[in-house]
Order: structure tokens, then C-alpha cells, then sequence
């Protein structure tokens, strides 16, 4: 996906439990995860790890999709 300010912003407004849970439950070839975006999607995710108990978030999530 083109990374674009919009999306870089829309990114930026989401805490580490919703970039995991979308990361974690979006379909295959999701465009969200594909070329720039994707990349500035997952190097967000590494900086809030930093931040927040991932272990935690990551079992609360699961991997079901409710």
C-alpha cells in the first residue's frame, strides 16, 4: 500500500493491542501490511513493545477472532 500521510496518522492513533489484533487477524495479502505501509506498520508495533507488557496483550487477544 502506498504510504501516505493519512495512513501513516491513522497508524500513529492506534495503541499496540489494536496494531497486534488487526496485524494478527487480517486476511492474507491484507495491502495494509504490503510495501511501505506494512513496513512502517510493523516498525510502529516495535516501538510500543517497548512500552507495554506484549506478552500479556498478545494472550488477551488469542487467535480467534470473536
Amino acid at each position: 500500500m502506498e504510504f501516505i500521510l493519512e495512513n501513516k496518522k491513522y497508524i500513529e492513533s492506534l495503541d499496540y493491542r489494536s496494531l497486534l489484533s488487526k496485524w494478527r487477524f487480517a486476511p492474507v495479502g491484507d495491502k495494509w501490511f504490503q510495501g511501505e505501509t506494512g513496513d512502517y506498520w510493523g516498525k510502529r508495533m516495535a516501538e510500543l513493545k517497548e512500552t507495554v507488557d506484549y506478552v500479556a496483550i498478545s494472550k488477551e487477544i488469542g487467535w480467534i477472532n470473536e
